[in-house]
């Protein structure tokens, strides 16, 4: 995209450069900044809009940000990722906003003021609130809502400490905003999917009330979501590992949370188009698996000695598919695990977070796919809930994948395990996936996908 610079009010081009050196240090520490491990070179200014004049004893300024970093061994030219920063102006900071702390500017048109994370300050979080209940145009941001639908001025913030690939303010135990973090043109699913299930009339996914977007050099981009916030709600990995914690069963969750899922997947079909796959699409299904495999056993030692075994799973794909075998796809969640979903008080399981995964480009994760991938991936986080609380609770797991898959029949008419070979290459695609990302980033975990792995490699079946 070309680089646009929005401003409003009395922003100053020289904003940026005056942050510079501060979001050097402080960027590449933020969990949800996705290029660790390499420094970042320079910043370029896509968009920048003034929310609280600098007047004020507050300045507040919503920035578009594009990061630059070397680029990794091998890896095809890229302009960078584009950040969204909410950025707060003070002379001083109160210590309540000690944690946000961003730096001390000494120079350009913010000199002597001390800049900080905004959303961990009410006043900015508040803004933000009445620009979507108002339906506000500020520069180029578009704050949209939902028609009919109310927001009650006066919702007291509190920022979500406990985010990692965006961030989250609750307002009033009301609503829950996410800000999307790293920013892409073009349809999030995020919000996109949500929406689309609401006017479904699916009671298993938060609907909608507003949404940010920007509107840059012709191009839309979605900025953060609104949505009621389920006070109470458990989350689901957090809920596994207590029952584990306690020798409970959680086979009645599993199968609750497997009709979940199956009403999701039956809303999306309804919803949106689905396709059909057949030997073309299949294969360049089957080559990705293949290509991820190889590129993991060069990157992670361990796992290549049981390569040849885990490519059966993929070109026992390839074969069904030349045979003629089809299969349906649509949209699907994209990266269901039990920490996407949530469990009411009275029982009730809902989906959250249908971004997808974010490393991957959007077009990839708006694709229609087979719905047995969600499965796979609801399957694989069982097993990783089993392995992760300690000792050897394969039973449990196993107890929650039959669970499981039966609610999802209950719904959607069709067992998940009557298409074995489907199941088996999406959750070796998957636990191939969870060996990199262990080997990169939590070597101490490694052993719960390499487990699997070797389950998967010396069975016929999983």
């Amino acid at each position: 995209m070309a680089e646009t610079v929005t401003l409003s009010g009395k922003t100053s081009p020289g904003l940026l450069a005056s942050l510079d050196p501060l979001l050097r240090e402080w960027l590449p520490r933020q969990r949800w900044f996705a290029g660790k491990g390499r420094p970042v070179t320079g910043f370029s200014l896509v968009a920048a809009t003034e929310l609280l004049p600098l007047e004020n004893r507050l300045g507040l300024y919503h920035l578009l940000v594009r990061a630059h970093q070397p680029l990794t061994l091998g890896a095809e030219p890229h302009p960078g990722d584009c950040y969204q920063l909410l950025i707060g102006a003070r002379e001083a900071l109160p210590p309540r906003l000690a944690p946000a702390l961003i730096g001390h500017v000494e120079e350009g048109p913010l000199t002597g003021r001390t800049v900080y994370e905004a959303l961990y300050d009410p006043r900015p979080a508040e803004v933000l609130l009445e620009a979507l209940r108002s339906q506000a145009r500020i520069g180029g941001l578009h704050f949209e809502k939902e028609p009919g639908d109310e927001i009650r001025p006066g919702l007291v913030p509190r920022v979500v400490t406990a985010e990692q690939s965006n961030s989250s303010v609750v307002y009033g135990d009301t609503f829950i905003l996410k800000l999307l973090r790293r920013i892409v043109p073009g349809v999030n699913p995020d919000l996109e999917l949500p929406l689309a299930l609401a006017r479904e009339g699916c009671p298993r996914v938060p609907a909608p009330t507003a949404w940010l977007q920007a509107e840059l050099a012709g191009e839309s981009y979605v900025l953060g979501v609104l949505q009621p916030f389920l006070q109470g709600a458990s989350d689901g990995w957090e809920l596994a590992l207590r029952e584990l914690a306690k020798g409970e069963d959680f086979a009645a969750e599993a199968r609750a949370l497997g009709r979940a899922t199956a009403e999701v997947h039956t809303a999306l079909a309804h919803a949106l188009p689905t396709v059909t796959l057949g030997h073309t699409q299949l294969q360049v299904l089957v080559d990705g698996m293949i290509e991820r495999l190889d590129l993991a056993a060069q990157a992670v030692p361990s796992l290549r000695p049981y390569a040849p075994a885990l490519h059966s799973a993929f070109t026992a794909l390839a074969d069904l598919a030349a045979e003629g075998r089809t299969w349906t796809a649509q949209r699907i969640h994209g990266d269901l695990h039990l920490g996407q979903c949530l469990r009411s008080p009275a029982g009730q399981w809902w989906l959250i977070d249908f971004e997808g995964e974010p490393s991957k480009p959007l077009a990839e994760r708006r694709m229609p796919q087979p719905t047995l991938r969600d499965v796979a991936g609801m399957l694989r986080s069982f097993d990783y809930a089993a392995h992760s609380a300690g000792g050897h609770a394969q039973g449990w797991a196993e107890a929650c994948r039959a669970a499981y898959c039966s609610g999802y029949a209950e719904v959607s008419g069709r067992d998940p395990r009557t298409d074995p070979v489907l199941l088996r290459a999406y959750e070796t695609d998957k636990a191939i996936y969870e060996v990199v990302y262990e080997a990169r980033h939590r070597p101490d975990w490694l052993p719960v996908p390499m487990a699997a792995i070797e389950r998967y490699a010396t069975s016929d079946l999983i």
